[in-house]
């Protein structure tokens, strides 16, 4: 019984805190963050004040939060960073993966509060760097490297490769998305602009690329 009452007791706290951060997501970014207070995001999920301020004390721990779970999703670094061996392979299953998280309206929004922002909260733009987009570019410049080493790619500069690979598909994915209201590739274009970014990369990077 008492095991019982843990693991509920478990799921009803992250029920709470995932209440907690998708209202704080919306409420940063229909009100700035600046203009979101801790006690309208309280309200906003519909716990109590004392339920938020025990898990996210201030707003920068809210926001800090919203940034990991936001790039961590589903993209721990064994599923983010296949086995070495298969070149195409690898990449390919990055390359869908990176395209799902990229494209989640979630992602979306995140990446529009950090720009609306910035110019007054640079922290939060250091905190989307350096806990989401930079262990995630970290993890597919290590599988290029372990590539490269294993002979089945011609890439001494990882980083160079890493950041070309992942350009293609945001510059496809995301980036539209941040100026034209109304963009929306289909699943079958996604993956049509992941197998192209794909291809490019293993023609310049592949090690039995032709000469």
């Amino acid at each position: 019984m008492a095991a019982e009452l843990s693991a509920h007791h478990r799921r009803l706290a992250q029920q709470k805190r995932e209440a907690i951060i998708s209202a704080a997501t919306d409420l940063f970014l229909n009100r700035g963050y600046d203009g979101t207070s801790l006690a309208r995001i309280a309200e906003g999920a519909a716990v109590s004040k004392s339920t938020l301020f025990k898990q996210f004390p201030t707003k920068a721990a809210l926001f800090e939060a919203i940034v990991t779970e936001s790039w961590q999703r589903d993209t721990a670094d064994t599923v983010a960073r296949p086995q070495a061996g298969d070149l195409r392979c690898g990449l390919t299953a990055i390359g869908h993966r990176y395209a799902d998280l990229i494209g989640r309206p979630g992602m979306t929004a995140l990446f529009r509060i950090v720009i609306a922002e910035l110019p007054r909260f640079p922290e939060l733009g250091q905190m989307q760097f350096q806990l989401g987009k930079l262990p995630y570019f970290t993890s597919v410049q290590h599988y290029l490297e372990s590539e490269h080493e294993a002979g089945n790619a011609d890439a001494p500069d990882a980083e160079s490769a890493a950041n070309q690979f992942l350009g293609m598909i945001a510059n496809y994915v995301l980036w539209p998305r941040m100026l034209l209201t109304d963009w929306d590739p289909s699943a079958s274009d996604i993956r049509y602009a992941v197998e192209q970014a794909v291809e490019t990369t293993l023609a310049r990077y592949a090690s039995d690329r032709p000469a």
